[in-house]
């Protein structure tokens, strides 16, 4: 599949098959996170896989009710929980080293899109779930303090096709040698 073929194609998947899917396939999305840039090469992400339906049925106790993946997480084999080592990315010497404090949200984003872009390349789909009780899902998983639970990332063979969203223009954008400057 072709990088752009990948990027437009893929979509937000909330309804799963019950086929799970191959440890090589798990292996494939979890190399691409991998090889995803992050400050300073830290790699802050760490990654737990659920398989459990009894704690796939806790961790979607962590989403609110009208969240709209919250079904996905008894349907979807696999629920990939992003968690980031705190005050690692952003940091030179223990002190953040920009005005935007820790970077893990944007290392893990990364390597959740290439994840992500794997995954559909694969023929699997995935969701981004980042409103939930990262705390209680946090214990229900044993990530000690150090560590913050980002991102919870159903993955499996899809049971839906959504339609494209639509995108604003780039020309709302982008902006040429000044904050709203258009090209001239």
């Amino acid at each position: 599949m072709d990088l752009m073929e990948a990027i437009k194609g893929r979509r937000s998947i909330r309804k799963y098959k019950a086929a799970a899917p191959s440890d090589a396939d798990i292996a494939v999305v979890l190399e691409a996170a991998r090889w995803a840039p992050s400050w300073a090469n830290t790699q802050c992400w760490e990654f737990v896989l659920v398989k459990s339906p009894a704690l796939k049925q806790q961790l979607a106790a962590t989403l609110p009710e009208r969240n709209p993946a919250r079904g996905a997480f008894s349907q979807a084999p696999v629920i990939i929980a992003a968690c980031a080592r705190r005050q690692k990315a952003g940091y030179f010497k223990g002190s953040p080293a920009t005005d935007k404090g820790d970077w893990l949200m944007f290392d893990v984003g990364l390597a959740l899109q290439n994840l992500t872009l794997a995954a559909h390349a694969l023929g699997l789909g995935t969701v981004h779930v980042g409103v939930f009780d990262a705390v209680r899902a946090g214990e229900l998983l044993g990530v000690p303090a150090d560590v913050a639970v980002v991102e919870l990332l159903p993955l499996g063979y899809p049971d839906e096709q959504p339609a494209a969203t639509s995108r604003k223009s780039i020309e709302g954008s982008v902006f040429y040698e000044a904050y709203g400057r258009a090209r001239g």
